[in-house]
């Protein structure tokens, strides 16, 4: 299947719609978003994503396309439980070089129990998947996450 075809699979999907013009989903709009927003709560720790607040200020409908698609529809799918989920997530935007959901989805993944040395395997792996410029890039990231948590830990038990 092409870019394109997945490109407007996902349209249609978002929209609830099947290729054939008859409905996808069962569900309506309102209830997919209610999931997606219940799935980035329980990757992070019960707050927002910051960056989906900051896009439903200047891109709105790629905000409800993202809450409603892609996490109320692709990541609250059963078959995979969040753990594998957010190790796959990493792994696609380490090899792709998508660094800045590199950092969120890895964030995720420490938030729900993943240790940083499995992380770090993601890195190694990448090198074999992308190649060594795409691992380099993606240890830089990890390495910026790491020190940011670091940091703020020990400023909260500063406080």
């Amino acid at each position: 299947m092409t870019y394109s075809s997945n490109l407007l699979l996902g349209a249609a999907a978002t929209i609830g719609l099947a290729i054939g013009g008859t409905p996808a989903l069962a569900q309506t709009t309102e209830q997919r978003h209610e999931r997606g927003d219940a799935v980035v709560r329980s990757l992070n720790g019960g707050a927002r994503q910051p960056v989906l607040e900051q896009m439903r200020k200047d891109f709105p409908f790629l905000a409800e396309a993202t809450e409603a698609y892609a996490l109320g529809d692709v990541w609250s799918r059963p078959d995979l439980d969040a753990r594998t989920r957010q190790l796959a997530a990493v792994a696609a935007f380490a090899a792709l070089g998508e660094l800045p959901f590199l950092k969120v989805h890895a964030g995720y993944a420490l938030n729900i129990g993943v240790r940083e040395e499995e992380l770090k395997e993601i890195v190694y792996l990448t090198t074999v998947t992308a190649g060594f410029p795409k691992a380099i890039a993606a240890s830089q990231a990890l390495s910026e996450l790491f020190a940011e948590r670091r940091s703020a830990r020990a400023g909260a038990r500063a406080r």
